[in-house]
């Protein structure tokens, strides 16, 4: 069964007036049946082609330039260095070398352990008895070991050493059994170095074992960097004859015998 209304079955729905003009340009919106109201028309572009969506934004990431960022660290790195190491050879350069010698790891300082020991001129005859081995000062033969950059392959006299260190030589003394490597390099810090000197010495403890008067250090191996701190720092100056001690004109021959009542002129090499 169908209804009628007036009008007929396909009446248009009437359009509420609300009082307004629809804005220009704007269609007024139509009522749809049961009240609602459909949306206007779409705004149309001037192409016709519906709504323009809107356009986001291309952020564009501009990358670092590291090229100059790093050589103003490397330059930075550089000048920071520079002043250090300037400041801390201006403070180094500052220490006596007393003080350089106590900074030495591993140094034995017999002129504070033992002050009497360390007394100079106390010459005598003979064979001497050292309580420090290899000995590091004390009574001594009038005689020096030669000391002028000296090798010797053999032990040589206590009592002429210990006199050479007065002078303010580096004895340095190695084990017999020490690899022939090894006494090369400490032959390479001894050869034409005036007041360092080299020898074996029997019954080390310790490989490598160095003197000067009143301090000795011993080390394991010839590659150990205070063998050269030691020599730099030492050599001359623990002299308790002033720099200008001789070194020359002294004995050199090998053996452990001290040289009694020999001149000084004629302390030649015996075979």
């Amino acid at each position: 069964m169908s209804i009628s209304t007036p009008g007929g079955p396909e009446r248009r729905p009437t359009v509420v007036s609300t009082g307004k003009k629809p804005a220009a340009g704007r269609p007024a919106a139509v009522a749809k049946p049961g009240g609602g109201k459909s949306a206007g028309a779409p705004r149309q572009t001037s192409g016709g082609k519906g709504p323009r969506k809107p356009i986001t934004p291309v952020k564009v990431s501009q990358g670092r330039s590291w090229g100059p960022i790093a050589l103003f660290v490397a330059v930075g790195v550089l000048a920071v260095s520079i002043i250090g190491y300037g400041a801390y050879a201006a403070f180094q350069g500052s220490k006596s070398w007393e003080q350089r010698a106590a900074d030495i790891d591993g140094i034995v300082d017999f002129r504070d352990k033992d002050p009497k020991l360390v007394q100079g001129g106390q010459h005598q005859q003979g064979a001497i008895k050292y309580d420090v081995l290899p000995p590091v000062a004390g009574p001594h033969n009038p005689a020096w070991q030669n000391c002028m950059g000296d090798v010797y392959d053999a032990p040589i006299a206590n009592e002429h050493a210990v006199h050479s260190l007065e002078h303010g030589t580096v004895w340095i003394t190695y084990r017999p059994d020490l690899p022939a490597d090894q006494v090369s390099k400490l032959r390479s810090k001894t050869q034409g170095v005036e007041k360092v000197m080299l020898s074996p010495f029997e019954g080390l403890d310790k490989p490598i074992s160095l003197q000067a008067w009143g301090y000795q250090l011993k080390v394991d191996n010839a590659d150990d960097s205070r063998i050269d701190e030691f020599i730099k720092t030492l050599r001359v100056n623990a002299s308790v004859e002033g720099p200008n001690a001789n070194c020359g004109q002294g004995i050199t021959a090998t053996g452990t015998a001290p040289r009694d009542n020999v001149p000084q002129q004629q302390q030649q090499p015996t075979q």
